[in-house]
């Protein structure tokens, strides 16, 4: 006789009220962290929307190409004010990416591990209130919150750089666009509460199962920031010259001998002249160049293999939770 580990959501509503009051300051603060960013953010487009249109009123070029010397200083204000500005959205986004590792670590320690090495666990387990049950209050509440918070965070940022009118717009393939863009954060996010559960149940201990959560979710995040170019089949351009195109995602280049090898980019780097850089591509036998790249229109098809990815190692974490959760009990 099998019996779910899942309880309907209906019996949920005790538990997970206890939550909610459990960390009521964390939510608060988390909460008043998530509105003043979104206001900063909103705040932000809009003063970068409104520079913007005062220095084209001005007349001036970026470029210097107007020749009127005045314009250079106020070119040069404008250009460090935008920087400024890309430099602050760039910030918002290192804070959504380091999300899913502060998720974890809390879920991890002061959720889960802190109960379990303090014993209070004992007191709900004691109250009619099934393992199965606890744990899945435990989840459930900022799962929804967070699911929420990331997606209107994730929607005001997207906006924000779309109304930025700013000279240094962030390609679709950088990091700090790409992890905060779609449905890749939610994934992260839902992945860090999955191992932070696993982890503080395996670990119990507060602080060490906060760091190994962390750690582990982290490497994670850091695996798909530096692999995520495999995760969907690239193309390729060659020839003698490459036409690359706008909005490229350039993932690896070099050159390309008569045989058809491939060889580094950096092959005849040491060459100081051109007459040696001449010998040095005869020597090897290089006629051409090679790219592989995704296009723009692989941004979802790479979003969704890494949310699959994801999704799928959060439900593993998650059915080891329940399984060491059982032996606990029992």
């Amino acid at each position: 006789m099998s019996t779910t580990l899942t309880p309907p959501r209906s019996s949920l509503r005790g538990p997970a009220r206890v939550v909610v009051r459990q960390h009521r300051w964390a939510l608060w603060i988390a909460g008043g962290l998530a509105l003043a960013a979104v206001i900063g953010m909103i705040a932000l487009a809009l003063r970068s929307s409104y520079v913007a249109e005062v220095f084209a009123g001005t007349g001036c070029r970026v470029d210097g190409a107007d020749g009127n010397r005045p314009c250079m200083q106020t070119a040069r204000n404008y250009l460090d004010s935008m920087v400024t500005y890309r430099r602050m959205f760039d910030y918002v986004a290192t804070a959504l990416r380091a999300l899913p590792l502060l998720v974890s670590a809390f879920v991890a320690g002061p959720m889960i591990a802190r109960e379990l090495e303090s014993g209070t666990f004992k007191v709900s387990w004691a109250q009619s209130v099934p393992p199965a049950r606890w744990l899945a209050a435990k989840l459930a509440v900022p799962a929804v919150l967070l699911l929420a918070g990331v997606s209107v965070l994730t929607a005001v940022l997207a906006w924000a750089r779309s109304h930025a009118d700013t000279p240094y717009p962030g390609q679709w393939h950088d990091a700090d666009v790409f992890s905060t863009s779609g449905v890749v954060p939610l994934a992260h996010t839902l992945f860090g509460m999955a191992v932070g559960a696993l982890i503080g149940l395996l670990v119990r201990r507060t602080l060490l199962a906060l760091a190994a959560s962390a750690l582990a979710t982290g490497a994670v995040v850091a695996f798909f920031t530096y692999w995520r170019g495999e995760l969907w089949p690239r193309l390729t351009i060659s020839g003698p010259t490459l036409n690359a195109e706008e909005g490229m995602w350039w993932v690896e280049t070099g050159h390309l001998t008569s045989t058809g090898a491939r060889l580094p980019q950096n092959t005849c780097d040491g060459a100081v002249t051109m007459a040696g850089n001449a010998r040095c591509l005869a020597d090897h036998g290089i006629t051409g160049h090679y790219l592989d790249y995704h296009p723009a229109s692989h941004f979802w098809p790479v979003q969704l293999v890494e949310t699959g990815i994801l999704l799928a190692l959060a439900a593993l974490a998650l059915a080891l939770a329940f399984r060491v959760l059982r032996r606990l009990h029992g």
